[in-house]
């Protein structure tokens, strides 16, 4: 099945509105066995709903909250692009990360999901340890 534009990116927001939640259950089961998430080094790449949480869940274990706001989006069939700021509310204070992601979707799951930003700009504002 191919995916239209108006399918695709509803996917896509269902996903990014469980991860706000930090639904993980959820989320990933958007996400293709197969699927590729890329994000800027020091992270880089991993594959499949496995891969993904194993870096997410550790990563997002001190927030409090989450918001990711769609600033634009736009897509052709399974291909869609989000500029969105990444909101994240930690103990003490909010940090905001501006993000572009590429998302492919086939046959309702996204299969390719690839996040730029600054990594520089969020670990610097990140807990650690």
């Amino acid at each position: 099945m191919t995916d239209t534009s108006t399918q695709a990116i509803e996917i896509v927001r269902r996903f990014l509105k469980s991860m706000e939640r930090l639904d993980y259950d959820t989320a990933l089961a958007l996400v293709s066995p197969t699927c590729i998430y890329i994000n800027p080094p020091p992270i880089g790449e991993v594959s499949g709903p496995e891969g993904i949480r194993a870096v997410l869940e550790p990563f997002f274990l001190p927030t409090l909250e989450n918001e990711f706001k769609i600033l634009r989006e736009s897509a052709s069939g399974g291909i869609v692009f989000s500029e969105r700021l990444d909101r994240h509310r930690l103990t003490d204070k909010w940090v905001v990360l501006p993000v572009t992601g590429a998302f492919e979707v086939k046959d309702g799951l996204i299969t390719y999901w690839r996040d730029y930003f600054d990594a520089a700009t969020i670990l610097a504002q990140w807990p650690t340890g």
